[in-house]
């Protein structure tokens, strides 16, 4: 409800704008005012015209509103301060419209988004910083598909890259083994229970050690490194077979993690099919053809393909731009074009840029970016080769597909999106604009302006979280707001470890509270708090945001937490129970009363508070999406569950002699938690039955 009268607000002034003034305004600014008892909305429309129109902002704002007339919906309009616009609905009718249902609009019904996230290395166990990454993806998924987006989920798989390259030398060179050997070792894992992610953790943190331990050998280890990187990346021998077998058991064991936080994928794109299928070659020929690439012939770069930085790009896109004000989805490859030089800004510059960013190294071998435009392409549908595909992993309502050099026929069309959205942390900032540097030469800029970077900060710990780990933290670390984990000191919280942790915390608090519940039950509901709080944890932060991930912040029922929220709920279930009704029936019923005198004068404000928070939710999928940001919704579900807790301690519900301002209340708590349970869901929060 808030987001349509928004919307028919803005067309009202847009449509007064071109009656009194003659003029066509692009964003018409609509805020909430600081107070709720200044109105639902306000707009420095006013503001923004005094200049153009010569006038006083007041005055024009007043003209504005003697302009607007009637819109069905609101109560009136009046000018505040020096020319806001306050516009205030007409409560009763707002309220009947919230019972009634949502407004969300499938604004992008058409659009087919692809959205990358996890993409955890294939060589040890997940970690507490995987989880920021994959709850994020896995968040801005469920918003997209709530908005009515057709979304594929894609979790890129490196398993010839480096990290997989340490794991095969630490069973070959440290540990001595053959393939036979590895598949005896896996047997023996599964046999005694153990896991083959927590043995590669703690293989990882040793060859990193080795790596260093002798000055003497060090170089000669380091090309042992080499040398298996090179040899997983070619096949076929012994090397790139253990890579594969460790790397494939490590990808299993992830998708089991992640998907005890309720986190599926659709598709596995590996490197390994990138490299054999030749994705880069296809991609070089563009590249090439389209002037991205040249071969630098002097300088630092000599003997590699290069190409110019995206910064150095777009400063001069923006210099050539700058007058016309267009956007860079806007323009085509022909106006990347310098007057001055008479050649494509993308061309050889005439002078070696030392800062080009290299994609294929003078040895012949093609960069991490390389191999990253190439997959883009794919992704975008624009590289004229698409993956094998085989079933991997089998969800309850889907199977999760991973790609093959030839694989099976009746596989899902992936690829070929519109939208991309990649969630990888901010320090490959760079390798993410290059890549959208390099579909902008290749003149797609329909699509590079539809790439998102969703970039997030780092995940650590308190030092009173590390310590509860087992961690030792020297005395000096214990005053500091976090300490960094890293997976190659072995210093880090597993994903799994954390979770059990969590839901064993939890138990211990359900078992407590509910005696009476079998214990099955009583698992279920620890399990969905735990998940619960950890997940809103991980997303109540800004994405630019360092985490410090603490147990007791994480799982207190007080404050800003999952559970906080979850309670609301579960409070509003018993509100129901005990009433001998249920939320559904509680807003039908509330068509047959007049809400109004229950909406006015006293303690009403802090009902309506209520009403209008919960009206907002829609809105809030909108800016989430458009920002890119759920920390919003996270912020909007708490402040939800405030607003109800604060209407529960002053209104008893139950005991009501009134029975229409009882039908009132009850509806309050009705929408309260249909608004929560939707927040929660869109979070990948269940709500329990009890706490």
């Amino acid at each position: 409800m808030y987001l349509r009268q928004q919307k028919k607000l803005e067309e009202r002034l847009r449509a007064v704008l071109r009656e009194l003034y003659q003029i066509e305004v692009g964003n018409i600014v609509i805020d909430q005012p600081p107070e709720i008892r200044f109105g639902e909305y306000a707009s420095p429309v006013a503001f923004e015209l005094a200049r153009k129109l010569r006038k006083a902002p007041r005055k024009i704002a007043e003209e504005i509103v003697a302009a607007l007339g009637a819109i069905e919906g609101f109560a009136g309009f009046e000018v505040a301060g020096a020319g806001y616009i306050n516009s205030r609905l007409d409560r009763g009718t707002a309220v009947q419209a919230i019972a009634g249902g949502s407004d969300i609009e499938t604004f992008a019904e058409h659009l087919h988004s692809l959205v990358e996230h996890t993409s955890i290395n294939p060589n040890k166990a997940a970690h507490v910083g995987h989880l920021r990454n994959a709850i994020l993806g896995d968040t801005f998924v469920r918003l997209l598909r709530a908005a009515g987006q057709k979304v594929d989920v894609q979790n890129y798989i490196d398993n010839t890259g480096v990290q997989v390259a340490d794991i095969v030398v630490g069973l070959m060179h440290l540990e001595a083994m053959s393939m036979t050997d590895v598949q005896k070792l896996m047997s023996r894992l599964a046999e005694s229970g153990e896991r083959i992610d927590y043995y590669c953790w703690d293989l990882y943190a040793r060859v990193s050690q080795w790596y260093e331990a002798d000055e003497m050998e060090k170089q000669a280890r380091k090309q042992v490194r080499l040398d298996t990187l090179h040899e997983i990346e070619r096949g076929g021998n012994e090397a790139a077979a253990i890579g594969e077998l460790i790397s494939t058991a490590v990808l299993r064991r992830h998708l089991e993690t992640m998907l005890r936080l309720d986190i599926e994928y659709d598709f596995l794109p590996r490197e390994s099919e990138i490299l054999h299928l030749k994705f880069w070659d296809l991609a070089f020929e563009q590249l090439k053809a389209k002037g991205v690439l040249y071969f630098e012939a002097e300088g630092k770069n000599k003997g590699c393909w290069v190409m110019r930085r995206m910064s150095w790009l777009l400063e001069k896109i923006n210099t050539t731009t700058t007058e016309s004000g267009e956007n860079i989805s806007e323009l085509e490859s022909a106006d990347y074009y310098d007057e001055a030089s008479e050649v494509s800004i993308f061309s050889r510059p005439k002078s070696a840029d030392e800062d080009a960013k290299v994609i294929i190294r003078s040895n012949g071998t093609v960069t991490y970016v390389g191999k990253d435009i190439a997959y883009h392409l794919w992704k975008f549908g624009l590289l004229g080769r698409d993956f094998g595909y085989r079933r991997f992993f089998t969800y309850p309502d889907h199977d999760c597909w991973i790609s093959a050099e030839s694989g099976e026929p009746d596989h899902p069309q992936f690829g070929g999106a519109q939208a991309i959205y990649n969630v990888i942390d901010s320090r490959q900032a760079d390798p993410q604009a290059n890549v959208i540097g390099a579909l902008i030469g290749m003149g797609y800029t329909d699509q590079a302006a539809h790439y998102t970077h969703f970039s997030y900060e780092m995940v650590a710990l308190t030092p009173r979280c590390a310590q509860e780990l087992g961690y030792e933290v020297p005395e000096e670390d214990r005053g500091r707001p976090y300490i960094e984990v890293s997976g190659r000191k072995g210093f880090g919280v597993k994903a799994d470890d954390l979770i059990d942790q969590l839901i064993a915390a939890t138990q211990k608090e359900v078992d407590e509270r509910h005696p009476e519940l079998d214990q099955v039950t009583r698992r279920e509901i620890a399990k969905e708090i735990a998940v619960g709080a950890l997940r809103y944890f991980m997303l109540k932060y800004t994405r630019n945001s360092v985490i410090a991930f603490d147990f007791k912040d994480a799982l207190s029922f007080e404050g800003e937490t999952g559970p906080y929220i979850q309670y609301a709920v579960v409070r509003t279930r018993s509100i129901f129970r005990k009433g001998e009704t249920t939320a559904e029936r509680a807003l039908a019923e509330v068509a047959d009363i007049d809400p109004s005198p229950y909406l006015a004068g006293g303690e009403a404000d802090e009902i309506w508070q209520v009403w209008l928070r919960a009206a907002k939710t829609s809105l809030l999928l909108d800016q989430c999406i458009g920002t890119a940001e759920p920390a919003y919704l996270a912020r909007h579900a708490f402040q939800l569950a405030q607003d109800f807790s604060n209407f529960y301690r002053k209104h008893h519900i139950l005991t009501e002699p009134d029975p229409a301002r009882k039908k009132f209340l009850m509806a309050t708590a009705a929408v309260t938690q249909r608004e929560l349970i939707r927040s929660l869901g869109w979070l990948g929060i269940r709500a329990p039955e009890m706490m």
